[in-house]
């Protein structure tokens, strides 16, 4: 981890018809970190989350990457950079099995073409590089397995598993515990924090020890706005957190 800031937020804001979600947030995310953003239901994370990926257009600030302005770009361009998001919602191919879903983001690699027209000789020149990625997570049993047929904590390895088959060099997490079992949040856990260790992870979560056992910094969001920041300790400590987290009814 370095002290470099590799995507910062500067004064963003979101508004939707009169209400602003996200009202002027700023922060940054080290180089080689794994950076937090949380807050009771309303906060605006996922719309900041939304911002950062350009699934959303902010009303106002900016949103830089590398030193490079991205606050115009389309999601497609910002993947590209190195920016691999996940998503609350599983995002694989649920007829597909494990394996292929990971080939299809390996093939997605050779730029504009996904190669549907090659032979399936061809194709399985992929599946190497596929299998290593699924043992990466894992998931690497379940490689003949159709996705739908995956538990929720193995569908949700094999999404982490074709977002890393782009080789981003940030990979943005939406709720990667959402649902799962404790033996689930403990397998991604140790993915996430091996993973980490050639990127930089931002991540938002509800599950606070999650986040206390995994996060260099956490950035804490309430009505839109920036209430804290820094490492566990700190912001769990802050009677403005404390006050939000017990005010919203959370744990």
């Amino acid at each position: 981890m370095t002290g470099t800031a590799i995507l910062s937020a500067k004064d963003l804001s979101k508004e939707f018809s009169g209400f602003r979600a996200v009202d002027g947030v700023s922060f940054d995310v080290r180089e080689g970190s794994i950076h937090a953003l949380i807050g009771p239901n309303g906060a605006g994370k996922t719309t900041c989350f939304n911002l950062l990926t350009k699934f959303l257009t902010p009303t106002s600030g900016s949103i830089v990457y590398r030193g490079r302005d991205i606050t115009s770009m389309q999601p497609a361009d910002v993947a590209r950079l190195g920016i691999g998001r996940s998503f609350q919602i599983s995002a694989v191919f649920p007829n597909l099995t494990a394996l292929e879903n990971v080939r299809i983001a390996l093939q997605r690699r050779r730029g504009d073409s996904f190669d549907f027209w090659r032979s399936e000789r061809m194709l399985t020149d992929y599946d190497e590089e596929a299998r290593e990625l699924l043992d990466s997570v894992g998931v690497l049993a379940f490689a003949r397995t159709p996705a739908v047929e995956l538990s929720y904590g193995r569908k949700r390895a094999l999404e982490i598993a074709t977002t890393l088959a782009l080789q981003p060099e940030m990979l943005l997490l939406d709720e990667p515990m959402a649902g799962m079992t404790p033996e689930d949040i403990d397998r991604i856990s140790a993915l996430i924090r091996r993973i980490s260790r050639d990127r930089t992870v931002l991540m938002v979560e509800h599950n606070l020890s999650v986040v206390a056992n995994l996060s260099d910094t956490i950035t804490v969001l309430a009505r839109g706005k920036v209430l804290a920041e820094g490492d566990y300790a700190t912001v769990s400590k802050d009677p403005r957190v404390i006050e939000a987290y017990i005010g919203a009814g959370h744990d």
